[in-house]
């Protein structure tokens, strides 16, 4: 079985023995009334569990097509980035930070620029800086990466927010890396998130 599929199954496990329990609640509830010769009253539990399942069967169905709409418009957002060079990558980063109430949002990525690609001042006063890495779906953004951004974006850039956006993916020894030194990574699914506002920014 594959990770999404037992990601999956591990999910609809709770679900399953939540009926369970509901519906032997319900049938048990039934058999002590029809014992108390109540009659089609002794039904009103199993028709309120049957009511209850209808519900959240079409709350479910209603979720999944949410899910696939709000995918499909992260796929379109990335594809965007993917198209961009890296320049434009950058550019669009620092209007993302402008976009969402920092100041100073600038571009400062190019030669000599010491792993900063856009600078900026969260709304709060934080010093942001981030280094972008506008890589394809099967290049990672490796531990190498963020240690050379790591050497200084604090020491030399003063960050008091560092992050590292990418278009791609992190590899485990870069996202190791990063929680070890406080570098916040934003991998193509953050990013999307952000760049759609359904999800957070770098600094909240």
């Amino acid at each position: 079985m594959s990770a999404p599929a037992r990601r999956r199954a591990q999910q609809s496990d709770p679900v399953g023995c939540a009926y369970a329990l509901a519906a032997l609640i319900a049938g048990s509830i039934a058999l002590v009334m029809a014992a108390d010769g109540l009659g089609a009253a002794a039904l009103l539990p199993v028709f309120l569990f049957a009511v209850g399942v209808a519900v959240h069967a079409r709350y479910r169905i209603r979720q999944a097509a949410e899910q696939r709409q709000l995918q499909a418009i992260q796929s379109t957002e990335i594809a965007r980035y993917h198209a961009m060079n890296p320049r434009e990558f950058e550019q669009a980063i620092a209007y993302l930070c402008e976009r969402d109430g920092c100041t100073d949002a600038r571009v400062v990525g190019g030669a000599g620029d010491l792993g900063a690609d856009v600078l900026a001042t969260a709304p709060d006063g934080r010093r942001i800086v981030i280094q972008c890495k506008r890589y394809g779906p099967t290049t990672k953004v490796s531990s190498p990466d963020l240690q050379r951004f790591g050497g200084t974006c604090y020491s030399v850039h003063g960050a008091q927010i560092a992050v590292v956006v990418t278009t791609s993916v992190f590899t485990r020894p870069a996202a190791n890396y990063g929680a070890q030194h406080g570098i916040l990574l934003f991998d193509e699914a953050a990013l999307a998130a952000w760049a759609t506002r359904t999800g957070l920014a770098p600094w909240m």
